[in-house]
């Protein structure tokens, strides 16, 4: 039986960077998992009760149209997706991009062989700015989840830091990721947290 989770990200995390690298290592490897892939909005989460959501006021937010742009390719060519999702961290931590730029995110698409124009009528339809809208307040209202990146294991979600990218061997991203989701059964240990930062 394949194991099967959820993980939350926003492309403006170093964190979510760390963790989804590993994940998308593992499964472009051959891992038997069936991941979810969860947007959840960081600029939402810093919204005050009174004021107007960031699917509201796009253009105010720097995450969401990166979120959008990457579920529209999971509708338009879903075996694109993984090498898109590390391209999109890449760009915006290595490269300081804007992920706000529709110019750099088309070059961006066209350097993974996806068709631009159908991602942006995607985009541009609504659709997956109310998926973000949906599974953020979804997930928010169901398992509490405040941050990225989360895992979610039916009723159990954590957060999680791991604090070093991949090292290049896809074993080890593995071992990685299904030691957190085993921990995830185990609701008993609520955080593990070291006093320093381990080389």
């Amino acid at each position: 039986m394949s194991l099967r989770f959820a993980l939350t990200w926003d492309y403006r995390c170093p964190f979510a960077r760390n963790i989804h690298e590993h994940v998308v290592d593992a499964l472009l490897d051959g891992a038997d998992w069936d991941v979810t892939f969860l947007p959840f909005s960081l600029g939402q989460s810093h919204v005050g009760p009174d004021e107007p959501a960031v699917w509201d006021l796009p253009e105010g937010d720097s995450g969401l149209l990166g979120q959008e742009v990457a579920l529209a390719v999971q509708a338009v060519a879903p075996d694109r997706f993984l090498p898109l999702h590390r391209a999109l961290f890449r760009y915006r931590h290595e490269l300081g991009g804007n992920l706000r730029d529709r110019d750099r995110l088309t070059g961006i698409l066209g350097e993974h062989g996806i068709d631009a124009d159908a991602v942006w009528a995607e985009v541009d339809s609504g659709r997956p700015r109310a998926q973000v809208r949906d599974l953020h307040t979804g997930y928010a209202e169901s398992h509490d989840v405040w941050g990225v990146p989360t895992f979610i294991v039916g009723d159990h979600a954590a957060f999680v830091r791991l604090m070093h990218r991949p090292d290049g061997n896809p074993a080890s991203s593995r071992r990685d990721i299904e030691r957190i989701v085993e921990l995830l059964s185990w609701p008993q240990l609520n955080e593990f947290k070291h006093t320093s930062i381990p080389n």
